[in-house]
């Protein structure tokens, strides 16, 4: 019965996944945090401010959230078309986390995204369709 007690506590603890969703190709940049079933976000001004302290607001989402950077297992990152600014900022900074904490990193469409409505994101990911480490940026004209 112990065997059993502990074995489900593993498949437990492996299926949580914490996911991060970082999307600064529209007017808005965009943090998520999704744990199985529940989520967390921020929205902030795209202005150039909010680029030069990018790294420190997602690092304030990510506090005032209770998550640490280590927890995180996948980064999810919008790769356009959308504002090359936001794009740049975003990725980069996703491609940074990613190598520096050993994450998964995937890039998605903005068209996947309808109203703040990621579970596409995620729904993708988990049918495989978005591909590790391929980040294409797109910029609008």
């Amino acid at each position: 019965m112990l065997l059993l007690v502990i074995a489900l506590e593993l498949v437990v603890k492996e299926i949580i996944m914490k996911n991060l969703i970082i999307d600064a190709a529209k007017d808005k940049i965009f943090f998520k945090i999704i744990v199985n079933k529940e989520s967390y976000t921020s929205e902030y001004l795209n202005s150039r401010e909010n680029f030069d302290k990018f790294v420190l607001i997602l690092f304030n989402f990510l506090e005032k959230n209770n998550t640490s950077i280590k927890e995180i297992n996948n980064i999810f990152v919008n790769q356009g078309p959308g504002k090359y600014s936001g794009i740049r900022i975003s990725v980069s900074v996703a491609k940074a986390l990613s190598v520096t904490n050993k994450l998964n990193l995937y890039g998605f469409d903005s068209e996947y995204v309808k109203n703040h409505n990621y579970d596409k994101i995620i729904d993708l990911f988990n049918k495989g369709i978005l591909i590790k480490n391929l980040i294409k940026p797109q910029y609008s004209s």
